[in-house]
């Protein structure tokens, strides 16, 4: 009998590549990862890693298993989400992860509403970019809030992805810049030797933001480079410089600075809520959604 908890480490194998990659992933140690993987082939009777002394990959056989692992975990949660819809009443522990702007802004709302539901319990994780979706696919995350630049993402067939809200850049000066007074209009070309403050290079708003400066014109000067929008929000606020920064950055406030649209074309990026397909119909799954599309200003549609 194959054991679904090792079906799901193969899965997440097979997503990550390495034993080292999938024990972070799993919150395990990479012995008990190679273990567990030992004790699968055991039970499935056949060679599932080609391993050398530095590296392990899957064999042919282990790459038909994890794809009928996929499928047979899918199974699985969809068989508990239809005993689970037989009842309305959400219950049990559900797991959001979200990108850190928006588990900031959408907290306090997702507080209110699913405290309203005193057979859930919810837990909110903030994640690196681009480990939502890898922790719903594995199963530790029931819904990941992710963003993305271009167009939908690419998720895989047991995913579904729900559209959330475009997020657009914006302007954000101290309310003693010359750009506070609404009168004035914005031209970015006259702001390319303020002090710019902007995320790390290699960050998806920090490569929005530069493809935004070359664009101005001439030369810009060299952004300081700060950890964390809501950081970079703070130092605006003390008139340390100006930032263009996600318009869901201020959902919480932005006391002491003024927000100025940019002209178009507005750099906009799109928020998604990620989960399992096979567990829509989880009562749990179905009521926090709709209090997500709530906080992020969605209606169900």
């Amino acid at each position: 009998m194959l054991d679904l908890r090792r079906l799901r480490i193969l899965l997440e194998f097979a997503e990550r590549g390495s034993i080292a990659a999938t024990a972070v992933a799993l919150g395990y140690t990479a012995s008990a990862i190679s273990q567990q993987l030992s004790v699968l082939e055991r039970e499935s009777g056949v060679a599932l890693l080609d391993r050398t002394s530095r590296s392990a990959e899957l064999t042919d056989a282990g790459r038909r298993l994890a794809a009928h692992s996929a499928e047979i975990l899918a199974r699985v949660e969809e068989a508990e989400a239809d005993l689970s819809a037989q009842s309305a009443t959400p219950t049990g522990r559900i797991v959001i992860t979200a990108f850190p702007t928006a588990a900031v802004a959408f907290a306090p709302a997702l507080a209110r509403s699913l405290g309203e539901h005193p057979d859930l319990t919810f837990v909110l994780r903030q994640t690196p970019v681009g480990d939502g979706v890898s922790l719903v696919q594995s199963g530790e995350a029931d819904i990941a809030l992710i963003d993305h630049w271009a167009g939908v993402p690419a998720t895989s067939p047991t995913l579904s992805v729900v559209h959330l809200r475009r997020d657009p850049l914006v302007l954000v000066v101290p309310t003693g810049h010359e750009l506070a007074d609404p009168g004035i209009p914005v031209d970015l070309g006259r702001l390319r030797n303020e002090p710019w403050l902007t995320a790390p290079a290699g960050e998806p708003s920090r490569q929005a933001v530069d493809r935004l400066l070359a664009t101005v014109g001439g030369t810009v000067a060299v952004p300081w480079e700060f950890e964390g929008l809501h950081t970079i929000l703070g130092l605006v606020a003390q008139g340390i410089g100006i930032a263009v920064l996600p318009e869901l950055a201020l959902a919480t406030g932005g006391a002491g600075v003024v927000v100025r649209e940019i002209p178009a074309p507005t750099p906009t990026r799109d928020v998604y809520a990620v989960i399992r397909t096979a567990s829509a119909r989880r009562p749990s799954v179905a009521v926090t959604l709709r209090a997500i599309r709530t906080a992020a200003g969605t209606s169900d549609r």
